[in-house]
């Protein structure tokens, strides 16, 4: 981990005025500087810079922090790499913990081979009329393949050969530039393909993928997963992007790495792509950092279709109730490319503008399977939005779903409420605060909570779908899990955890376990309670599975139901049983 010294060291030493005016243009007013702020559309400057204070806040959107804070919100980057950054600009060498230390290590090489890579690909496009044509065919300028970097790999088994001085480097291998086969022949992963390099959020490449040009299979080859680059986190365009879904508030996904170029061919900045694979929940907890609103734009195919559901599935949990998913299909014969181009920018602004809600859709597809007109049919509907009902984080938004189910199927809000297990919404006079943020010491979340604090690194670990999200310490944990997996915290320490959730929902639940915690801990024994608790998370999961498959036995499983209830009752008489007691 850093050094929480360390930590208040750096911020003692940069002056927040400068980081700001690295991106936004300050003008001072009185003791403090001002401006429009950054992270919402306004005319009239509301955001202020202190320097007094060290401190930023946007009067406007609510925005607030250190130097750190305003690095990870503009630039979209991790506590980590803020601290980087920021220890760079002063030349400061950031104390790592040994493990982060070995890993950026290991990866920073590669990372020079993949920047050395794109350069070679982009000198390539300047020499190949080809590959010129075939972009300017598809309407692009060289002003746009510029902000995009687009390259082009030669029609050449070893083309990457004259790049690097020992073109037999395992490095190489490693970082997804070059295939070994069978025989031992190496070659270059990608030829006579047009280049379009994936870029973290610090604007480093991580990743290409190549588009054929002409006949060809696959028609889009992406880099396999590396050290580097990982699918399922990663967008493409979000570089680049950053500016324009800031000034919209809105970010549209697409399927493709030309859709995403050809719409800021039009103007439409604000749009990413997923990497050859469905939308994860991981990719849209990322873009709801970045907007209060996606639209995931698709075909209108069944593919398109069932690529669209995969996002509302992902985006169920991640959402809340300033946060929005919609869906935009377009018509069957086109692909955002191919629409921007016959009509126009502005008709597809238009359509963003308006998408299919998710409940909309969600409410459609679930209709469209069940026959309304029968009880069994109405039965059927509440049964298959259950498992979504109970995993939409938004709770405002539930209660409307929930409400929208029970017309459907001809039953009160409460009669959904209670089949599908959910908490009935509060009637009356809502409860104070301290009584809905009171947390269950007796819960095994609450233990799990009680354990992360110690190691926040083994949330990798837990199985997070079984953890009770309407449980106030359910909720941290996901919290810490999402901080940890994006790189906002280093693994340990009660200080950095403390500072991470200050001015949070879960400041007081985390820090007054914390005030708890000064002692220190066998790791052994906290390994262990770790492993108990997380077989008692499964067998609970296990049993409620088992009790409900048996309920409705009376009514008749169909082949599948009654396999797995007999996969479930031989699991459950080959559990080992668990010592935790908690509920």
């Amino acid at each position: 981990m850093i050094p929480e010294s360390f930590v208040q060291e750096l911020l003692a030493r940069i002056d927040i005025v400068e980081v700001v005016e690295r991106y936004v243009p300050l003008r001072k007013a009185g003791a403090n500087y001002s401006a429009c702020c950054p992270f919402h559309s306004e005319k009239t400057p509301s955001f202020t810079v202190s320097p007094s204070k060290q401190f930023y806040h946007c009067f406007g959107c609510g925005a607030h922090g250190s130097a750190i804070g305003f690095l990870m919100q503009h630039a979209g980057i991790g506590f980590i790499e803020a601290i980087e950054d920021l220890a760079s600009s002063t030349g400061m060498a950031v104390p790592h913990e040994e493990r982060n230390a070995s890993i950026r290590a290991r990866t920073a090489p590669l990372t020079e081979l993949m920047s050395r890579a794109m350069q070679f690909y982009r000198d390539q496009l300047k020499a190949s009329p080809k590959a010129v044509d075939y972009l300017k065919g598809r309407g692009l300028t060289g002003e746009i393949a510029a902000r995009f970097g687009l390259g082009y790999a030669p029609d050449d088994w070893q083309g990457l050969q004259p790049v690097f001085s020992d073109y037999n480097d395992p490095a190489l291998v490693e970082c997804g530039l070059i295939i070994v086969n069978e025989q031992g022949r190496r070659y270059d992963r990608f030829r006579d393909r047009v280049m379009f390099p994936i870029l973290d959020q610090r604007g480093n490449v991580i990743g290409f993928g190549g588009r054929v040009i002409g006949a060809g299979e696959p028609k889009y080859l992406n880099s396999p997963e590396t050290p580097l680059f990982e699918k399922g986190r990663e967008l493409y365009g979000l570089t680049q992007a950053r500016q324009a879904i800031r000034d919209t508030d809105t970010v549209i996904v697409v399927e493709g790495y030309m859709d995403v170029v050809a719409l800021a061919q039009h103007g439409i900045g604000n749009a990413v792509a997923t990497l050859g694979t469905a939308c994860t929940p991981t990719h849209v907890h990322k873009l709801l950092r970045q907007a209060s609103k996606v639209v995931f734009c698709f075909d209108g195919d069944a593919a398109g279709r069932k690529a669209a559901w995969r996002a509302l599935e992902a985006s169920l949990e991640q959402l809340s109730d300033d946060k929005s998913a919609g869906f935009l299909f377009l018509p069957p014969e086109h692909d955002p490319d191919s629409f921007v181009r016959a009509e126009g920018a502005e008709t597809f602004q238009r359509l963003v503008a308006h998408p299919t809600t998710l409940t909309e859709f969600l409410l459609r597809e679930l209709k469209a399977g069940v026959d309304l007109a029968s009880a069994e049919g109405r039965a059927r509907l509440v049964h298959e939005a259950k498992p979504h009902l109970t995993r939409l984080a938004a709770p405002i938004l539930r209660v409307q779903l929930v409400k929208a189910v029970a017309e459907a199927s001809a039953l009160t809000q409460a009669e959904v409420e209670t089949q599908c297990g959910l908490k009935p919404a509060s009637r009356g006079r809502p409860a104070p605060p301290s009584a809905r943020q009171r947390p269950a010491p007796s819960s095994v979340e609450y233990k799990l909570l009680q354990i992360v604090l110690h190691k926040p690194e083994w949330t990798a670990r837990l199985p997070l779908e079984l953890i009770d999200r309407s449980r106030v310490e359910g909720e941290a944990l996901n919290a810490i899990a999402n901080a940890v997996d994006h790189g906002e915290l280093p693994a340990g320490g009660f200080g950095l955890l403390l500072e991470f959730f200050r001015n949070t929902p879960h400041e007081a639940l985390v820090a007054g376990i914390a005030a708890n915690m000064v002692e220190e801990v066998d790791l052994s024994a906290l390994e262990t309670m770790f492993t108990d608790s997380i077989a008692h998370l499964r067998q609970t999961a296990l049993s409620a599975e088992i009790e409900q498959l048996t309920a409705r036995a009376k009514q008749g499983l169909n082949p599948q139901e009654r396999q797995r209830l007999a996969e479930l009752l031989a699991r459950k008489r080959t559990a080992t049983p668990t010592p935790f007691g908690g509920g």
